[in-house]
């Protein structure tokens, strides 16, 4: 699904609020027509398109059951017909679609690509400005639950002081983002044209936040010297030291001379370098997956398979168990990314980026705000976060959550944030 044209657009705003009712934003979007617009975007997906998602699944040709009782060979087949039966009886993606809508929605042009992005300013008097990158297999839904808490935080348990702006855009071939035609799209290019857009919206002094893939776009965004990003938080530290790095991605013993936490930060660090078979594929060969890309069951096991903590908590999901996620968590994503079709797009972020990856320290100067949650696939001991980040203003271990934290734990989340912040709260941050 292509992002409408300009036209189209216009016809939804004014048939669904009246014109005086629009934020400031809002009025600026409608009306500027220089090469840095910000166009107002509202999802709409026809229904003729959900009902070919759901064709396709229930034509899907299963394989037989896996020979083996645990996750050692990937998504059980049992986990997959559960979640294909809610797919197409019970999921209803227009829920979600509302959701994306109760939040003002933009695109703008940056570096020749269509950038969208969820922009909610608060209410409370110098809010500070943040801007909350998503990873892979994620997408903004990511971090739907945490809009309302950060930007109105007195009806979430905070107090004014604590007040976020929120910016969450879709990365370059994510969502309803372009999909970039060229090579060149890395991390480090994100993070540049993030600085472009928060300078669009009129911000001078503000953070960000990330995981995944964003939290790598973070680190990266703090080397290139804009005065403006006056720090950052992150759930997945950059922080493991060279040698160890090294150590584990090769499967070697336990280095000697390790702390307790060390070592077992080092064993969780080994497993992982032993099941990133997709995103190993996908740094190699995006463009081959061309199977997934056709099927709506494929895709999404593709997705799943990330990493075995995640793994495991989105199969008890279906399996009827509470935990972090919902059944519907899990297909809105997925859904997006179907209604898209960004599977392929998405993936060669991998291509452009995972050999250059860098996990460990990247001589950043600024503030940084580290949570570290227990099932996390990076393991941040606090000595080795130390060394990374030298302004290291708030460290905490948390007793629950994995990799996808906003997703998961969003409360947890936004209460790191709000203390991880504290310290850099001032002056007036908005132009």
């Amino acid at each position: 699904m292509k992002p409408r044209h300009q036209s189209e657009l216009n016809q939804d705003v004014a048939a669904r609020r009246n014109i005086n009712e629009r934020t400031a934003v809002e009025r600026e979007a409608v009306t500027r027509e220089d090469g840095n617009a910000i166009r107002p975007f509202h999802v709409n997906v026809p229904e003729a398109e959900l009902t070919e998602m759901r064709r396709r699944i229930n034509a899907t040709r299963w394989p037989e059951k896996e020979t083996v009782a645990d996750f050692s060979q990937g998504l059980p087949l049992a986990t997959m017909q559960k979640l294909a039966r809610y797919w197409t009886t019970e999921y209803d993606w227009r829920k979600v679609e509302a959701k994306l809508n109760s939040h003002p929605q933009f695109i703008t042009e940056i570096d020749g690509l269509d950038i969208h992005f969820i922009h909610v300013r608060s209410k409370e008097k110098n809010a500070l400005p943040v801007i909350v990158t998503h990873g892979w297999p994620g997408s903004i839904i990511e971090q739907l639950k945490i809009i309302d808490p950060l930007t109105n935080p007195t009806a979430y348990g905070g107090s004014a002081s604590e007040a976020f702006d929120v910016v969450i855009p879709s990365m370059p071939g994510y969502g309803f983002s372009g999909k970039p035609t060229m090579t060149g799209w890395d991390q480090a290019r994100i993070a540049r044209a993030w600085a472009v857009l928060m300078k669009r919206l009129g911000y001078t002094r503000y953070v960000a936040q990330g995981g995944d893939w964003g939290a790598i776009i973070n680190d990266l965004f703090a080397t290139q010297g804009y005065p403006e990003l006056i720090g950052f938080h992150t759930n997945l530290p950059g922080a493991i030291p060279p040698e160890i790095n090294k150590a584990a991605a090769a499967g070697s013993p336990v280095p000697s001379g390790l702390s307790d936490e060390e070592k077992r930060a080092y064993e969780t660090l080994a497993f992982t370098y032993k099941n990133l078979g997709t995103q190993i594929f996908m740094g190699w060969h995006p463009q081959t997956l061309y199977g997934i890309a056709d099927s709506p069951v494929g895709m999404v096991a593709w997705m799943l398979d990330h990493d075995q903590p995640s793994l495991q908590l989105i199969a008890r999901a279906f399996d009827g168990e509470p935990t972090g996620l919902t059944r519907d968590d899990v297909l809105d994503n997925a859904t997006l990314f179907w209604l898209t079709n960004t599977t392929i797009s998405a993936a060669r972020l991998y291509w452009e980026g995972f050999p250059k990856t860098n996990l460990g320290p990247k001589n950043i100067s600024i503030p940084v705000a580290v949570s570290a949650f227990p099932d996390e696939v990076i393991p941040a001991p606090r000595i080795w976060t130390e060394r990374a980040y030298p302004r290291l203003i708030h460290y905490n271990q948390l007793d629950k959550g994995g990799h996808f934290a906003a997703w998961e734990q969003p409360e947890l989340l936004v209460n790191e944030m709000r203390a991880g912040f504290r310290p850099l709260r001032g002056e007036k941050t908005t132009a």
